[in-house]
């Protein structure tokens, strides 16, 4: 008895820990956004006394951080369908469409994961400037799909690759084409993963700041990260506002997480044991 309440106590004492160094940031960053400059400066760590909204008002309305939360959620979320459409297509048809190359072309996507973003940043912007899409969401949005999808085939693909070949061919049987099977079959199937697989890039994108930076020189079309990034600056000395610039953008993450939690676990689970 000893023994199993000594292991319960070397694992809770731990994850304690590190819950409360996770949360506590978070915590801090809410106090002292709710905090006047000068109560700030008297005592930066002490509860605040009374509820100042008028710093998250002044991030949102005067910085501009209402412009650059519009900028984000359209980037991410075209970014994210054109993923989870590509992705999906790729991942069916590298698992169950068996074709000349399909195993090579699997592994240059298992590559390509590897490859930093820094080693083609400079060809990137030359490629988007010559093209015409530098400083302009279609831009921003095909450098998110370029950077992100082979994480997005590597786990449709682990996801499809678990799915009895039976399936598929009973589908052919009742008179369903590839597309047919695809639509009819294999999306039901990989709602799971398809969900963890767009939180997870719906993540990346938003947290970005290198790619936006590079990709949107012009204050208006910031993404949110990049104009909490560019208050550290002009608000250096106005703690408060920076911090609920940063409030602003870290709770759409959290709440996405609080309420997706088990689904990107269980598909993460799943696209990485099946097959």
């Amino acid at each position: 008895m000893r023994r199993v309440r000594l292991r319960v106590w070397v694992v809770a004492v731990p994850m304690a820990a590190l819950a409360v160094a996770t949360i506590y940031p978070l915590v801090f960053t809410a106090n002292v956004a709710m905090k006047t400059r000068h109560d700030y400066i008297l005592d930066r760590f002490s509860l605040t006394s009374s509820l100042f909204w008028d710093n998250i008002a002044t991030a949102w309305t005067s910085v501009g951080l209402g412009r650059y939360f519009a900028n984000s959620v359209i980037v991410v979320a075209s970014a994210v369908a054109l993923l989870l459409l590509i992705g999906s297509m790729a991942g069916f048809a590298l698992s169950h469409l068996r074709f000349r190359g399909s195993r090579a072309l699997f592994l240059c996507f298992l590559a390509a994961l590897f490859i930093p973003f820094q080693v083609i940043m400079v060809p990137l912007a030359r490629v988007m400037a010559d093209s015409g899409l530098m400083d302009t969401y279609p831009g921003l949005i095909l450098a998110y799909v370029a950077q992100f999808l082979p994480f997005t085939i590597f786990l449709m693909t682990s996801y499809y690759s678990g799915i009895p070949g039976e399936i598929m061919d009973a589908a052919r049987i009742d008179g369903n084409t590839t597309y047919g099977v695809y639509r009819r079959i294999m999306l039901p199937i990989g709602r799971p993963a398809l969900l963890s697989v767009g939180i997870l890039n719906a993540l990346f994108c938003w947290n970005d700041v290198l790619i936006s930076l590079l990709m949107m020189p012009s204050p208006e079309h910031r993404t949110l990260m990049v104009g909490v990034t560019s208050l550290r600056g002009q608000y250096s000395d106005d703690i408060p506002t920076f911090a609920s610039g940063v409030l602003i953008a870290a709770l759409p993450v959290l709440v996405l997480y609080l309420f997706f939690q088990r689904q990107i676990a269980d598909g993460i689970t799943a696209g990485a044991t099946k097959g």
